[in-house]
C-alpha cells in the first residue's frame, strides 16, 4: 500500500504478520527465530537447573543446557509490502498455557518436528488444527538424525494432504527465510480456498 505523503510519494507502509513458531522442547525454535531475524531476537533463554530434572523430558536432546521460559521474539521483512512478527513458543508441557496468548492475532504457524522426537510435534499440530490456523510443518535436520522424506512425516504425524511439509535448517537464514515464505504462501493459498 503506498503512501499518501508527498514528500515521499514512493514510501510504502509494510503489513505486519504474526507467525508463530512451535513446536517440542528441543526442536530448535529459538534456532530458526534468530537464525532469520533482522533484529537482535529478544530471547528468554534460561539456563536449566537441577529444578528441572524428572519435569523435562530430556531424552533425544540430553546436551540442551537452556530453555526458552516464555518467548522468543524476531522480525523478518520479505518484501516492501510484508513484515513478519515471530513469536516463538515454549516447548516444554509446563509452558503450554501460554501458547493461546501468544496464538492470538496469529495469521500462521510453523511447527518445527524433530525427527528424533517426532512424537513431541503432535501438541503443536492438534493446536493449530482445533482454531484453523494454517500452519506448514519445517523438520530441522539436526546432523544426529536420521532423514526421513517429507512424505513419511506427512504420514507419521497424519497430516491433511494440503499441509506443507519441508526439511529445513535452522541455523541457516536462507533455509528459514524459505519455510517462512512456503508458510506466507500456505496461509494466502488458505485463504483464498472456498470454504
Amino acid at each position: 500500500m503506498a503512501s499518501n505523503d508527498s514528500e515521499h510519494p514512493g514510501d510504502v507502509i509494510p503489513s505486519g504478520i504474526k507467525i508463530l513458531v512451535a513446536g517440542g522442547f528441543g526442536a530448535g525454535k529459538t534456532t530458526l527465530v534468530a537464525s532469520v531475524s533482522e533484529i537482535e531476537p529478544l530471547s528468554t533463554e534460561e539456563v536449566m537447573t537441577e529444578a528441572s530434572v524428572g519435569v523435562d523430558d530430556l531424552q533425544g536432546v540430553e546436551q540442551k543446557v537452556s530453555t526458552t521460559v516464555a518467548l522468543d521474539f524476531g522480525r523478518i521483512t520479505i518484501s516492501d509490502e510484508l513484515v513478519l512478527y515471530l513469536f516463538g513458543t515454549p516447548g516444554q508441557q509446563r509452558f503450554w498455557f501460554m501458547w493461546e496468548e501468544l496464538a492470538h492475532g496469529a495469521l500462521g504457524a510453523v511447527v518445527l518436528a524433530d525427527t528424533r522426537r517426532l512424537d513431541t510435534s503432535f501438541p503443536a499440530v492438534d493446536f493449530f488444527e482445533r482454531r484453523s490456523v494454517p500452519f506448514v510443518v519445517a523438520v530441522n535436520c539436526f546432523d544426529d538424525a536420521y532423514r526421513y522424506s517429507e512424505r513419511e512425516v506427512t504420514e507419521a504425524l497424519t497430516l491433511d494432504e494440503r499441509v506443507p511439509v519441508l526439511l529445513c535448517d535452522a541455523r541457516s537464514r536462507e533455509s528459514a527465510k524459505t519455510v517462512l515464505e512456503t508458510l506466507v504462501r500456505h496461509v494466502a493459498a488458505t485463504a483464498a480456498a472456498p470454504a
